[in-house]
């Protein structure tokens, strides 16, 4: 007997949502969102899904005793790219685009009216316009000719598309964002508290255009001083259900690349209405501090404000008047600067995990090509800005914590960090401990001590990069969830992102929610776990971009000095070789295995970072110096290569390296 549909039923309750994952085969694997396994997909059951969208799966076969399953997409639910980078062949009557891409897709027709100018076989970026059931082939449009002479831009942008960034705003987003007006209206400014008879200024990096952030002072008596944080009102111009704010969560982040920003939105926005720029009036959203000299908040407010910068500090300007005690504001700078180094001390008392960070940052010549790599390090002008929006985020997560709707907490972003996982940490903690570290595991508190501890002793010795690096990557990555377990690595109990709106979607999100909650009038969002998740693989993949981009300017940078040596650091070990690191441009090469042959067979011990000679005992290990020559630089992989260059040149295998090196070169 049949039994019938149950009315209730969802038609679609028989399908499974995932990710489509095509291998260089042509194969597809759906990766189930609830980790319950992937489902084959054979190129003709794709339905119009690429790779990296999320779709929905019909099962269709399933070998019960190995859990195998085969399915068809039944439908895409959302695109993870629609914009591509290839070469149009141009014929009389029509168009095709072929994507540069190692993941199998069919080429896109191009109408000749979508064309953009682009001439046959030009390189060119298209935008994906439509994939129905009905079309043959996608359809789409150009949307730029890529000149060939700057293999730069196009390597850039092949970057940024390839991890699913659009390289242009929609002509529908760009006007929409060109219809908002910058006009102060009175009926919004009674709404609003003012703060523009107070002193507000900026500090930001010295080539930065968008401006999200300022600080107030004011002294209100002996020892208290009003202290605000004030940050774009992003959500004031971009509002739910409008073309610039789909586009926004689409994106979810700006992404900086070496020699340009990849916006979350358009210029009007980013750089003009919400850009708290000097001597100009402008909306924010504001937490304000009654603060004494020790850092301690006696009382704080969050509410819509209105703001007069009075003044676009760099973070040069600022350290140069921390150093000097000397400058403009300089009274102020020095007051909000010893206040922030008391909190910053109180962090680190109190739990936070004292990593030091690093950045290079690339000087470029006109035509993008970098002739310099500078060793950015975070200093006093930067924890003070860093300390007072750390105090703002955390105070406004606190705030929407303790706001119920039928006694639930609503749903929002927090900014999440979870507690480290022992396993994980084992081989580091053992690894520490060659060095002369001790670990106390007993607790997650016990964790941050022990961590704190071995970071202040390294200070300034030859191990001290390396384990750095090694304690980061066995924390747990921070992400955007609605379930609020705290930041462990700030440690913090409550903890979200309030302070960048304009290059950042949860922020924006958070403020929503802030303001209904101002208001008395709460939102329940039922998405905002789908939001926080979307945030955050969004962000994973702007920090692939970046890191890719990086990696790009690296390999460019090197290919001027191949067959030259440096000093380097190793700075991870693998079967195959390691990687080290330059000590002068933190530029990171290979040195394979099969280079090191001819001075000895090595082994790869795991627990040990490191790679031994059976016969020599010779060992290289994470954090050792060595000196290398660079010997290939491949900026189609992104891939640098070294050798290793051995100190005692009177062994017969040193002979055969440099006889194998003339050969080469």
């Amino acid at each position: 007997m049949k039994h019938k549909k149950s009315k209730h039923q969802s038609s679609q309750s028989y399908l499974l949502k995932g990710t489509l994952d095509i291998a260089r085969n042509g194969l597809g694997y759906v990766v189930i969102v609830d980790g319950s396994g992937d489902i084959l997909v054979r190129p003709g059951n794709f339905n119009t899904s690429l790779h990296g969208d999320t779709v929905r799966v019909k099962v269709f076969k399933e070998n019960m005793s190995t859990g195998k399953k085969e399915g068809k997409i039944m439908e895409v639910v959302s695109r993870q790219r629609t914009e591509f980078i290839g070469t149009l062949q141009l014929s009389t009557n029509y168009a095709f685009f072929v994507p540069d891409t190692d993941k199998p897709m069919p080429d896109i027709f191009i109408p000749l009216e979508k064309i953009g100018g682009a001439k046959n076989k030009e390189r060119v970026a298209v935008r994906l316009l439509r994939w129905d059931k009905d079309d043959k082939k996608p359809i789409g449009e150009v949307i730029s000719i890529l000149s060939n002479e700057n293999m730069n831009d196009i390597a850039m942008k092949e970057i940024l598309s390839e991890n699913g960034f659009p390289l242009a705003f929609t002509d529908d987003v760009i006007k929409e964002s060109e219809r908002l007006s910058d006009a102060i209206i009175e009926k919004e400014i009674k709404k609003r508290k003012d703060f523009r008879d107070i002193l507000t200024f900026t500090i930001d990096p010295v080539d930065a255009k968008d401006f999200d952030d300022a600080i107030s002072i004011k002294n209100i008596k002996k020892d208290l001083f009003e202290i605000g944080v004030h940050i774009a009102d992003v959500s004031h111009f971009v509002e739910p259900d409008t073309a610039l704010d789909a586009e926004a969560y689409k994106r979810a982040t700006s992404v900086y690349l070496p020699d340009r920003v990849n916006p979350m939105l358009p210029e009007n926005i980013s750089n003009v209405l919400c850009s708290l720029r000097p001597e100009e009036d402008k909306y924010t959203f504001s937490a304000v501090f009654e603060m004494n000299t020790k850092g301690e908040v006696k009382k704080s407010w969050i509410g819509k404000t209105f703001i007069h910068s009075n003044h676009r500090f760099t973070y040069e300007d600022v350290q140069a008047i921390i150093e000097n005690n000397e400058g403009k504001y300089a009274e102020e700078i020095l007051l909000l600067n010893s206040i922030a180094q008391k909190m910053r001390k109180g962090r680190f008392e109190n739990g936070a995990i004292n990593f030091s960070s690093q950045e290079v940052r690339f000087q470029l010549d006109e035509n993008g090509k970098p002739v310099g790599i500078i060793i950015k390090e975070s200093k006093e002008a930067h924890q003070l800005i860093e300390e007072f929006m750390l105090l703002a985020n955390r105070t406004v997560a606190e705030y929407v914590s303790k706001v119920q709707v039928n006694k639930k907490a609503i749903p929002f972003p927090y900014r999440t960090h979870d507690e480290p996982d022992k396993d994980k940490l084992q081989p580091f903690v053992e690894f520490s401990r060659k060095f002369g570290h001790k670990f106390d595991m007993s607790s997650p508190e016990k964790i941050t001590a022990s961590f704190n501890e071995l970071l202040k002793d390294v200070q300034g010795k030859p191990e001290q990069h390396v384990l750095e690096q090694l304690g980061i990557r066995t924390m747990s990555k921070a992400a955007y969830t609605t379930e609020n377990i705290g930041h462990y690595g700030l440690g913090f109990e409550y903890y979200c992102h309030f302070t960048s709106p304009i290059r950042r979607y949860p922020d924006v999100l958070v403020h929503r929610v802030l303001e209904s909650c101002l208001k008395n009038k709460p939102v329940v969002d039922k998405k905002m776990d789908e939001k926080c998740k979307h945030t955050s693989e969004r962000e994973r993949a702007a920090m692939d971009a970046e890191r890719a981009a990086n990696k790009y300017k690296q390999v460019e940078f090197m290919k001027d000095y191949l067959g030259e040596e440096f000093e380097a650091v190793i700075s991870g070990v693998a079967r195959f070789g390691f990687w080290a690191e330059t000590v002068a441009h933190k530029c990171e090469g290979l040195i394979s295995i099969n280079d090191l042959n001819d001075y000895d067979e090595f082994r790869h011990i795991e627990s040990d970072y490191s790679l031994v000679g059976r016969r020599s005992g010779k060992k290289f290990r994470m954090g050792d110096k060595v000196m290398i020559k660079v010997i290939s630089a491949n900026l189609d992989k992104r891939q640098l290569d070294y050798e290793w260059v051995q100190k005692d040149e009177n062994n017969e295998a040193s002979r055969k390296t440099k006889a194998r090196n003339k050969k080469r070169n």
